[in-house]
C-alpha cells in the first residue's frame, strides 16, 4: 500500500526530560489508524510533532512525497494535515457557519457563496446543517465535537487527526461520531484516531499502534495489541 505518512526516529525532549525517544511509524493512505497509550506516554507529543504544533525535534517527518520536517504547522495544513483538538476552541462569537468560512479562506483565500456551499454540505455530512447559523457558544458538547470534525474538514485534508473526539460523550453520541470519522474515511481520507474509549478504537482502527514512555511498545491489529502483555502492563500495571 502507498505510504502518506512516514515518521523516522523522532526525538522530542522538554529540557531533560525526553517526551518522545526515537519513535518510528508509518500510516498507509485510506488507512485508519488507533494511536493508544497511558497518559504521559507521548501521543500529544507525537501528534504535536507530525501536525506543525512542534518543530525542534530530532528526526525526520514526510508527508504526501515529501519532507515536511521543518515546516511550520500552517504550511502543514496546507500541504493536507488538519486535527481537532480535544477540547473543543471554536470562535464562540462567530456563528457555525462563519467558524467553518475561516479555514476555507485560510486554505483557498475565499469564503464566498461557493465556499458556503461546500461549509454547508460539510454540516449535513456532520448532522449541524440545522445549527449552521446558530452562535457556536450555544452548541452541545457533541455538537461542539462534530464542529471540530467539520472545521477540520474545511481545511480539505488527506490526513486528518482526531484528538479524543469522543471524550465525555454518551455511548449514543460515540456512536454518532465514529459512524462520521468512517464516512470520512470512507470518502478517501486517511484518519489518526487518537482516543482512551478502547471500544472505540477497536471498532474503528484497521491497526493500532501503543505508546508508553515516549517509546512504542507495540503494533498490529486491535485483536493483537489488547492482549499484548506490554500493553496490559502499561495501562494495569504489573
Amino acid at each position: 500500500m502507498e505510504t502518506i505518512l512516514e515518521v523516522s526516529n523522532v526525538i522530542k525532549q522538554f529540557g531533560g526530560f525526553t517526551a518522545l525517544s526515537e519513535v518510528s511509524l508509518h500510516v498507509n493512505k485510506g488507512e485508519r489508524l488507533g494511536l493508544i497509550g497511558p497518559n504521559g506516554s507521548g501521543k500529544t507529543t507525537l501528534i504535536n510533532c507530525i501536525s506543525g504544533a512542534y518543530t525542534n525535534y530530532q528526526g525526520s517527518i514526510h508527508f504526501d512525497g515529501g519532507d515536511i520536517t521543518l515546516l511550520k504547522a500552517h504550511e502543514r495544513t496546507k500541504r493536507g494535515i488538519a486535527r481537532s483538538f480535544q477540547i473543543p476552541r471554536p470562535f464562540s462569537s462567530m456563528t457555525v457557519m462563519e467558524n467553518l468560512l475561516v479555514p476555507f479562506a485560510f486554505v483557498g483565500g475565499k469564503d464566498g457563496p461557493e465556499q458556503q456551499k461546500e461549509a454547508m454540505e460539510i454540516l449535513k455530512g456532520m448532522g449541524l446543517a440545522e445549527k449552521a447559523y446558530v452562535q457556536s457558544n450555544q452548541l452541545s458538547q457533541v455538537e461542539l465535537r462534530k464542529m471540530e470534525l467539520a472545521r477540520a474538514m474545511a481545511a480539505k485534508p488527506k490526513l486528518l487527526i482526531s484528538d479524543e473526539a469522543m471524550a465525555g460523550l454518551s455511548g449514543t453520541e460515540i456512536d454518532e461520531v465514529l459512524q462520521i470519522l468512517f464516512d470520512l474515511n470512507n470518502s478517501g481520507i486517511t484518519i489518526i484516531m487518537i482516543e482512551h474509549i478502547m471500544q472505540a478504537v477497536m471498532k474503528f482502527s484497521q491497526r493500532v499502534v501503543c505508546l508508553d514512555a515516549g517509546k512504542i511498545i507495540c503494533e498490529g491489529t486491535p485483536e493483537t495489541v489488547v492482549k499484548n502483555p506490554e500493553v496490559q502492563r502499561a495501562y494495569l500495571g504489573d
